[in-house]
């Protein structure tokens, strides 16, 4: 988890990315600015074993994480019927467990510089844009850059999914949005990232499936507990939320607490 303005520069706006119109469709803003027409929530990649993620797969606000297991599409939309909670079950039943150990030598420093564009392994590395304003573009609607590029955002609304508002977001105030690590950096020290070579490491900070703008003061707060210790406060999203913290977990093989664990399946219904 980490909340880093990390701009510097003027405001002077330049093009502008109406994505709300494209969400409204289902479809995706990639990273280079290239936009999918004409998809639809069942064109989505399902994960996980779910041939359909239902009605819920992808809004205008965002992505079922059960249709997003690669972490690129929009947001996160909350997980409501009762087929998907059974699914997210299956998928969080799959964590292995263990206990929390010490954080001792965990620097930020140790998962690369933030917000790196060459993180090899994951989506939208080397793209000649750094891994923050990739997420900006990525779930912000009404994206405004800088004049001159394509990749620094200046102004955009966000609809957190931590706490179910919506956000009109400058870089004059870039604390406004942070980007959560869903699966906190120092968590994954402890569980098991502190053995980690730097590359693997690299990878976790950067990977797109870990990582979600939203309100600064709640990721704040969130600071680098589990689910076990928090969750986000709208509770339409807590289940959506750890099948995300499940995804990451288990494609970097970190085990998690017993009492996360727990939180997580009762979120979805055990």
């Amino acid at each position: 988890m980490l909340g880093n303005g990390g701009w510097k520069g003027g405001e002077v706006t330049g093009r502008t990315i109406r994505a709300s119109g494209v969400r409204a469709a289902g479809c995706v803003v990639l990273a280079l600015g290239a936009v999918l027409s004409g998809c639809k929530a069942s064109d989505l990649p399902s994960g996980n074993g779910s041939p359909e993620a239902g009605p819920s797969a992808s809004d205008s606000r965002g992505t079922s994480p059960l249709a997003d297991p690669d972490g690129t599409k929009p947001g996160l939309a909350a997980i409501s019927s009762e087929k998907d909670r059974a699914t997210a079950r299956q998928l969080i039943s799959k964590l292995s467990t263990k206990g929390r150990g010490p954080k001792t030598g965990y620097e930020r420093d140790k998962f690369g510089y933030a917000w790196m564009d060459t993180a090899d392994g994951v989506p939208l590395a080397r793209n000649g844009c750094d891994t923050r304003n990739d997420l900006l573009k990525r779930d912000g609607q009404d994206v405004r850059f800088r004049a001159g590029s394509d990749c620094v955002v200046v102004s955009m609304k966000l609809h957190d999914p931590y706490t179910g508002k919506d956000i009109a977001w400058k870089k004059a105030r870039a604390t406004e949005v942070q980007i959560d690590h869903v699966v906190p950096l120092s968590y994954a020290w402890q569980m098991g990232a502190a053995h980690w070579d730097k590359e693997k490491r690299e990878r976790l900070a950067n990977d797109v499936l870990n990582l979600l703008p939203v309100s600064g003061s709640t990721n704040s707060a969130k600071r680098d507990s589990g689910p076990a210790s928090w969750l986000p406060p709208d509770k339409a999203i807590r289940c959506s939320y750890s099948v995300r913290f499940a995804q990451v977990a288990l494609k970097y093989q970190l085990p998690v607490t017993t009492a996360d664990k727990n939180m997580m399946l009762q979120q979805c219904g055990a």
